[in-house]
């Protein structure tokens, strides 16, 4: 199956694309891309339960903190952040970044974005409910970290 439009959920400033579900590979694989403006602080540090996430650099640079240690991902890197570590990413740049995702097997789907967003949307520019974050993150496996396992701000 093709599908040339994809729709676009908006995750405060991040937009994502989903090119495949769980339901177009059986299960075995998702896979999104997604944009990140410059400046932008977006996901929260969490780990994933039951799946490994790909990252792959398409546009501009993305920092990624795997259980502390910051990664560099621009065009043509690729990063592999197995279940269990604890990681998050932002865009410390003076660029605009894309990166795709691909996520085995296909467990995590756009309805984990769509859920985020509301709880995004709902907070008008303040800070978002983390109960209800938390919530959705741990329904869809992933698991927030530990406020001793977050990354210190510079």
């Amino acid at each position: 199956m093709t599908v040339t439009t994809r729709e676009e959920i908006k995750v405060g400033e991040m937009v994502i694309r989903f090119l495949l579900e769980r339901d177009e590979s059986g299960g075995a694989v998702a896979v999104f891309e997604f944009d990140v403006p410059t400046g932008a602080k977006i996901a929260a540090a969490h780990s994933h339960d039951g799946y490994d996430e790909t990252i792959y650099g398409l546009e501009g640079v993305l920092t990624w903190t795997l259980a502390g240690v910051p990664v560099e991902v621009g065009p043509g890197d690729a990063l592999f952040i197995p279940r269990g570590v604890v990681h998050h990413f932002d865009n410390a740049h003076d660029t605009d970044a894309k990166a795709l995702a691909i996520v085995t097997p296909g467990i995590l789907g756009p309805d984990f974005f769509r859920e985020i967003a509301a709880i995004v949307d709902a907070s008008a520019g303040g800070p978002p409910d983390l109960v209800a974050l938390g919530a959705v993150m741990r329904r869809h496996g992933l698991t927030p970290a530990p406020p001793t396992q977050l990354p210190s701000e510079s």
